[in-house]
Parts: structure tokens; C-alpha cells; sequence
């Protein structure tokens, strides 16, 4: 199963990388595709062969051309493409909101396990991740107390996050122009025009696709460090503060609208310009985290920052 999983993420990496060529010659080497995609040769071979099968790539001789561009039909869903650890960072989040989770609840493994389907060592080990944050906390008899989010660690995690991210996208723009991420960037953003089209009827929609995007760049660091703390920072930002709902859609808009700027800053390359869209889209998520947890299970009132963007960040919080 953890093959097929590779082969399908793998898959999917290289249909966005096909989306973004024009048809014709495509003279990518295995041992390139292998680099790109971070697979082994054997699993680059069982994608060629698959997009073969699928009519979109042709070969002559030692040749191959793209004889298509791949359509949303061709990609594996994505819930076929998650790793285990995956599953279980998506079901907890889910959990957390859908299971009316609060601060003080008591978090079973063997439940947990359980109702995801997997392992109870899969489940300890993703809580493992989190204790120490202090979201999390252990009981002397091996249970797990759910701490849940003050407005002080929010204003912690929220300084992190926006060094992490930061340096993340300047790494991002370092990549190469045929790298898959540029092609999974593309595939984001008109993924974020097909939303805001729609935004009336698909706005919960947005969870998944603000994951997509921030995880992207923060997996351009390749910094392991970087890419295993937004796993704390997604449940955190992407899923706690969702409490709240009464303004879900249109800041969920919002969103959307600051996510093209900020995609548009990294096409740019210009630094400044990225710097500054995304230290604006960050401040209003953290507006958005502390107003959920002014109005939240915790109450109390909203966190300072510390530092130079403090004004401006307290500027951008919401009246009330």
C-alpha cells in the first residue's frame, strides 16, 4: 500500500509538471524526473508508463512528447495519495472541530485509532508531535489531555510562523523554472479562480486548498524542522479557528484574494514584493486566530506582538 501511495503522489506530481508544458518534445530524463519527484527510477518508470496508457505521453524511439495536457480526470484524488501520517494529521483536525473537541477534553489513542482506521502507534506518534508545543499533555497513566490555544501561544506561534514562512518563500523562488513546484503552484492558483467563482456555494472549500498552498512553500525549504512545524501551525491556523463561523465565507474570500497576491509576488521573484505580501496575508490569519479564541471556548482577550510589526498587526484586528 505505502508503494501504491508513492506511485499516486508521484503521479500526480508529474501531471502538474506536464500541465505547465507545451505539447511536443519532452526531454526530461528519467534520472532527472527521479531528482525532481524525490522517487526511486523504478517508480519514475511505473509513472511513464501510466501516462503512456493515459494518451498523454507518446514516445519515438528515445523520444518522448507530451501529446496532451492532463485533465482534473486524470489525477489520482487526493485522499489516495496520503501517507499514513497523513491521514492521521487530516482525521485529528477533523476531529478537533467536527468532535466538538475543547481545552480540558480527554484524547484516547485506542478511540482515536480506532475511529481513523490505523494504528494506535500511528495515532501516539502524531501526538507525540504536538506535546511537545504544549497542545497536548500527557497523563501519568498514557491518556492525552487536549490543552487547546491561548492567546499567548497564538502570538508565539504566529512570530514562528511567520519567520518559517518567510524564509520558506525565498527559498521557493530560488527553484528552478522547470521545478513540479512551480507547475503545483499554477495548479493552485487557478484552483483559487475556479473558488472565488464560486465562492457562494464552495466556500468551506477553502480549508484544503490554504493547506495546499502554505504547505508548498513551506516544504521549499527543505528544512525537515520547517516542514514538520507546520503541522502545528496548520491545525492551529488552518483548523482551530475555525470556532468560528459567522464571517467563514467572506474572510474565507478575503483569503483567496490575499493568496493571488501573494502567489503573484512569488511569480515576480521580487523579494520586497513577497516579503510584504506575506507578512499581510499572515496578520490577517492571526486577526482571524485571535478574534476565534476571543469569542472561543477560552475567551479572553487578544495577544500582542512583540517587534516592529506589532502596530500593524493589531492594526488589522477585527472591531470588537
Amino acid at each position: 500500500m505505502r508503494t501504491n501511495t508513492v506511485h499516486k503522489r508521484a503521479y500526480n506530481q508529474c501531471l502538474a509538471v506536464l500541465a505547465a508544458r507545451p505539447l511536443g518534445p519532452w526531454c526530461t530524463s528519467e534520472a532527472e524526473l527521479s531528482d525532481a519527484l524525490e522517487v526511486s527510477r523504478t517508480t519514475v518508470r511505473g509513472v511513464l508508463a501510466g501516462l503512456a496508457a493515459a494518451g498523454l505521453i507518446g514516445t519515438e524511439g528515445a523520444r518522448r512528447h507530451l501529446l496532451r495536457h492532463p485533465v482534473p480526470g486524470d489525477y489520482f484524488p487526493g485522499l489516495e495519495t496520503e501517507t499514513v501520517a497523513e491521514a492521521v494529521e487530516r482525521k485529528f483536525m477533523q476531529w478537533v472541530l467536527q468532535g466538538d473537541c475543547r481545552p480540558g477534553q480527554m484524547v484516547n489513542t485506542s478511540e482515536l485509532a480506532r475511529l481513523f482506521g490505523v494504528s494506535t502507534t500511528a495515532v501516539r506518534e502524531y501526538l507525540t508531535r504536538f506535546s511537545q508545543f504544549g497542545l497536548l499533555k500527557r497523563r501519568e497513566n498514557s491518556g492525552w489531555i487536549f490543552a487547546g490555544v491561548t492567546p499567548d501561544f497564538a502570538a508565539e506561534i504566529y512570530e514562528i510562523r511567520e519567520m518559517f514562512e518567510l524564509r520558506s518563500a525565498r527559498r521557493f523562488v530560488e527553484l528552478a523554472p522547470d521545478s513540479p513546484a512551480w507547475a503545483e503552484l499554477a495548479s493552485i492558483e487557478r484552483e483559487h479562480h475556479a473558488l472565488l467563482s464560486e465562492i457562494d456555494a464552495r466556500y468551506q472549500d477553502f480549508s484544503r486548498l490554504d493547506e495546499r498552498l502554505h504547505r508548498l512553500i513551506h516544504d521549499a525549504s527543505r528544512n525537515r524542522f520547517i516542514r514538520d512545524f507546520y503541522d502545528v501551525i496548520s491545525i492551529i491556523f488552518h483548523y482551530h479557528y475555525q470556532w468560528d463561523k459567522s464571517d467563514e465565507k467572506e474572510r474565507n474570500r478575503v483569503a483567496l484574494m490575499e493568496h493571488l497576491d501573494y502567489i503573484a509576488a512569488l511569480r515576480s521573484r521580487d523579494l520586497r514584493l513577497i516579503d510584504l505580501r506575506c507578512r499581510a496575508h499572515l496578520r490577517t490569519a492571526r486577526a482571524t486566530l485571535l478574534r476565534s479564541i476571543a469569542g472561543g471556548p477560552l475567551g479572553g482577550a487578544p495577544a500582542r506582538l512583540h517587534g516592529p510589526d506589532a502596530e500593524a498587526a493589531e492594526a488589522h484586528l477585527p472591531a470588537g
